[in-house]
């Protein structure tokens, strides 16, 4: 069953202007997405926006928008297949486990626009 569908877009030319001031890539990104931009070279920001849309999609499948945990706490990581998946800490974490969820992901970027699609659904018991 459906606990709810969140979907975002980032521009990644905004992004790249971002990720230039380290007080918001390090208030944004956590530990594990700054590893995954150190590998990206070129492609830093590509990466970085599609992270960022992944974030929002989350929140709004959520339902609490910008709100509710700290953006540092959903990280968007890549499995070795290079499948984006979500990594939970803190509130977020702890949420999920309540929830009984199950959360999926998908990151697509076309031109300058990084889109992520979140679903999350009720654990099969």
């Amino acid at each position: 069953m459906i606990y709810g569908i969140g979907v975002d877009s980032c521009s990644i030319s905004r992004i790249k202007e971002k990720i230039q001031k380290e007080h918001f890539v390090q208030r944004v990104f956590g530990e594990e997405e700054r590893s995954l931009f150190a590998g990206k070279g070129k492609h830093i920001a590509e990466t970085a926006a599609g992270n960022f849309a992944a974030k929002e999609a989350f929140l709004k499948a959520v339902g609490t928008g910008l709100g509710g945990f700290a953006l540092a706490e959903l990280q968007a990581i890549r499995k070795e297949s290079g499948a984006p998946q979500y990594l939970f800490s803190g509130k977020a974490e702890q949420f999920i486990q309540e929830k009984g969820l199950t959360v999926h992901l998908s990151i697509t970027h076309e031109g300058d626009i990084a889109t992520a699609f979140c679903i999350l659904e009720y654990r099969e018991q």
